[in-house]
C-alpha cells in the first residue's frame, strides 16, 4: 500500500522523532522486535499449539444462500469475532512527513523502529476499534488474528482484555524457514507534521507478500472461534496480512457454521479489483457471499461503476448471493441502507468535529448490534450514525472510539443534520422501492412510496435497549 498521506510532504524529512498525543489512524500495520516463548492470551486460554488443519471444503450452493437449518445461535457466545488487522499505532509528531521515493521511505521507518517511543504514544489499532465499540454497545467480541509475543503484543493483549474482548491467536501452520520479523505484532507508524499533514507507513508495505505469509490454512482454533460467533467481520486490510484463500476459506467457514459475514472492502477494494488473480477471485466470493456489505460511496462506485449510492447498492444487492444489506456510509450526509426492498436513508447528527479516525469501526459497530437485534433499518442507521459521530467529538480511536453516555446523549438530543439532498439521491435512482427518511418530524413524502420517520419515535424505541447497558458500565467504571 506504501506510505499514505492525507496530504503530500513538502520537504524531505530528516529523522528526529518526537512523540505526540496526537490523532492517529488504525491503517495497515507491520512486525516488529522478536519471537519469544509462547504465553497466554487475554482470555487465560494458552496459544494454540501448530497443529494440521484442513481449510473447511467449499461450501455448497444451498448452504450459501441460506444458513444451515436450525443453526440458530445456539451454542454462539461471541457476538462479533473480528478477522485479522490486529495492529499497534505508533503515533508520532516528525518536523516533515518523509520523502515518496519508496527506498527512502523504507530507511526511514527502520530508523524509527530503530528506537521505539515511550508506551504512552502507543495505541491499538485496526480491527481493535471495531471490537472497542461493539464491547460499549454490550456485545460481546473476540478479536482472531496473531499478535506477536514482544512488548507491542503483551500492550495490545493487554488493552484488549482491559475492554473484556478476547483473542484467539494464530500460531498454526507455521513456516520454519520465515523471518522472525514475521511472528511478530504488526506495527502502523503515524506521523504527524507541524502542519498536522498524516503520513501512514508499516513493514507490510514494502513486501510483496502478506505480512503472515506462514498461515498457509485457517488454524483450527480460528475455525471454532468463527463457529462460536454470531457474525465474523473482515476489511479489505486483512489482504495485507493472509494470502486470500485464508480469506475465503474463512467466509466459507462461517457459511458452515450459520455465522453472518459482514465485509468492508475499505480502500483496499479498488486495488484488489485490479489485484492478483487470486485476490480478485477472494475479494468476489466476499462480495458475493457476505451477508452485509459496508462500503463508502466512492468504494461503492468503484465497484460497480454506478455513480448513485442507492444504485451502486442495488448493484451489488443483485450480484450477491447471500448478501442482505449493502450500508453505504455518506461522510458528514449521513448513511443509507439498502435491502432487496426498501431503502432507508439517515441524516448525520450535528456535532463539532474532532477527528474522524474510527468513526467508521464505530458505525459498523452499531450496524452489527441492530444486525444482531433485528431493527428496523432507519433505527440501525440511526444508532450507527450517532455511534460514528460520538467517536468523531473526540481525538483518535483505539480505547479513545465512542463510549456509550456520549452516543446516548447526542440520540436524545436528536440534532439532526437535514441539509442532505435526499430527495435528488432518491429521485436519481432508476429503481427505488419503499423509501424510508429519517425527519425531525413526520411530513408528507413528495412519492407515494416515501416514509418520514420522526427521529423522536426512532430515539425512544434505541434508549431503552441501552439503559441496562449504560447502568452496568458506571457501576464498572
Amino acid at each position: 500500500m506504501a506510505l499514505q498521506t492525507l496530504n503530500p510532504p513538502r520537504h524531505p524529512a530528516a529523522v528526529s522523532p518526537t512523540p505526540a498525543p496526537v490523532p492517529r489512524r488504525g491503517h495497515t500495520p507491520q512486525p516488529l522486535l522478536h519471537l519469544p516463548p509462547r504465553r497466554r492470551l487475554a482470555g487465560g486460554a494458552a496459544r494454540p499449539r501448530a497443529v494440521a488443519a484442513a481449510v473447511s471444503g467449499p461450501v455448497n450452493e444451498a448452504r450459501r444462500r441460506d444458513p444451515p437449518r436450525g443453526a440458530g445461535d445456539g451454542g454462539k457466545e461471541t457476538d462479533l469475532a473480528t478477522l485479522g488487522n490486529l495492529c499497534v499505532d505508533v503515533v508520532l509528531s516528525v518536523p516533515q512527513l518523509p520523502p515518496a521515493p519508496r527506498e527512502e521511505q523504507k530507511a526511514y521507518m527502520e530508523r524509527l523502529a530503530a528506537s521505539p517511543p515511550d508506551q504512552k504514544f502507543w495505541e491499538a489499532g485496526g480491527n481493535c476499534n471495531l471490537a472497542f465499540a461493539a464491547a460499549r454497545l454490550g456485545l460481546r467480541c473476540s478479536t482472531l488474528g496473531h499478535v506477536g509475543e514482544e512488548i507491542y503484543g503483551k500492550f495490545l493483549l493487554d488493552v484488549l482484555q482491559a475492554e473484556g474482548i478476547s483473542v484467539v491467536g494464530m500460531l498454526e501452520n507455521t513456516d520454519a524457514t520465515a523471518c522472525r520479523q514475521a511472528y511478530e505484532t504488526l506495527l502502523c507508524w503515524v506521523l504527524v507534521d507541524p502542519f498536522q499533514k498524516h503520513g501512514f507507513c508499516s513493514r507490510a508495505d514494502f513486501s510483496e507478500e502478506p505480512a503472515f505469509s506462514w498461515i498457509r490454512k485457517l488454524p483450527a482454533d480460528i475455525k471454532i472461534a468463527i463457529h462460536h460467533s454470531k457474525i465474523l467481520f473482515c476489511n479489505g486490510y486483512a489482504f495485507d496480512e493472509f494470502f486470500p484463500d485464508v480469506i475465503a476459506s474463512s467466509i466459507d467457514c462461517a457459511i458452515d457454521a450459520g455465522t453472518a459475514v459482514f465485509f468492508d472492502p475499505g480502500p483496499r477494494g479498488k486495488s484488489l479489483l485490479n489485484g492478483t488473480l487470486d485476490e480478485q477471485r477472494a475479494l468476489e466470493h466476499a462480495l458475493r457471499l457476505s451477508d452485509v456489505l459496508l462500503l463508502t460511496s466512492d468504494e461503492a462506485e468503484s465497484l460497480t461503476n454506478v455513480e448513485n449510492p442507492i444504485e451502486a447498492g442495488q448493484e451489488l444487492l443483485k450480484r450477491g448471493i447471500r448478501t442482505k444489506q449493502a450500508v453505504v456510509k455518506m461522510g458528514s450526509k449521513g448513511s443509507i441502507m439498502i435491502t432487496k426492498n426498501a431503502v432507508s436513508c439517515a441524516p448525520s447528527f450535528k456535532i463539532n468535529v474532532v477527528d474522524t479516525v474510527g468513526c467508521g469501526d464505530s458505525f459498523t459497530a452499531a450496524i452489527a448490534f441492530g444486525f444482531l437485534h433485528d431493527l428496523p433499518a432507519v433505527n440501525t442507521l440511526t444508532l450507527a450514525n450517532a455511534v460514528g459521530a460520538a467517536t468523531a467529538t473526540g481525538y483518535g480511536a483505539g480505547r479513545n472510539v465512542a463510549h456509550l453516555d456520549k452516543v446516548l446523549q447526542l440520540l436524545r438530543e436528536a440534532n439532526l443534520n437535514e441539509d442532505t439532498a435526499w430527495g435528488e439521491l432518491i429521485e436519481g435512482s432508476s429503481f427505488c422501492p419503499e423509501v424510508t427518511v429519517l425527519s425531525r418530524t413526520a411530513v408528507n413524502g413528495f412519492r407515494e412510496h416515501l416514509v418520514h420517520v420522526p427521529v423522536g419515535d426512532v430515539v425512544s424505541d434505541i434508549l431503552p435497549m441501552f439503559e441496562a447497558v449504560s447502568q452496568r458500565s458506571t457501576v464498572q467504571s
